[in-house]
């Protein structure tokens, strides 16, 4: 039986992906730090606020008076705290 010992440099790794953090990584990051669930809906709001481009939603409304809930202030910041721990803002 062979052993192979291998040096890996986690730090190094995490930083090759910053900036690529996904709606999942977003929503776990934001409920461990704050303890708020958000949904993805309120991750795409904050984003577009920020100008973070989404690709076109092809999930659209039937109608043109359709509502959203709108993110609330304290959801805001938290989401907008993870974007820049991942390195989106």
């Amino acid at each position: 039986m062979t052993h192979i010992n291998i040096d890996v440099d986690v730090e190094e790794m995490v930083q090759d992906k910053r900036g690529m953090a996904t709606y999942w990584q977003i929503k776990e990051y934001v409920l461990e730090h704050s303890g708020l669930k958000v949904s993805s809906l309120y991750i795409a709001q904050v984003k577009q606020k920020h100008g973070i481009i989404e690709r076109e939603n092809y999930n659209k409304p039937k109608s043109d008076d359709a509502r959203q809930p709108q993110c609330p202030l304290e959801k805001e910041r938290a989401i907008t705290e993870a974007l820049k721990h991942f390195g989106m803002l």
